[in-house]
């Protein structure tokens, strides 16, 4: 799944997915992890509870596209990273 940003207002981003759609996501935080980055979301609708690990993929120097990760080992220590960051701020369920 690639994505490309849109817009980006008061942490708002908008990503374009693979069927042309428009969706909003709340950034959180860009983690790095065996030589990427990561960008962590939150969808950007009413008690939404679940993070969104996105690889980033340079394109250019001004263009970056994102794909899911798949991957559950990277998505496992990523978001083990975001929570040790985070846990003073945040509830985590398990």
């Amino acid at each position: 799944m690639a994505e490309e940003i849109l817009q980006e207002e008061q942490n708002i981003l908008v990503l374009t997915d693979e069927n042309g759609a428009d969706v909003e996501f709340e950034y959180l935080d860009c983690i790095e992890y065996g030589g990427k980055e990561y960008l962590c979301l939150m969808p950007a609708v009413e008690d939404a509870n679940e993070i969104v690990i996105l690889e980033v993929e340079p394109v250019d120097e001004e263009t970056e596209n994102y794909i899911a990760v798949t991957d559950e080992a990277v998505l496992d220590a990523v978001y083990g990273i975001f929570k040790e960051r985070y846990k003073d701020v945040l509830t985590f369920e398990d």
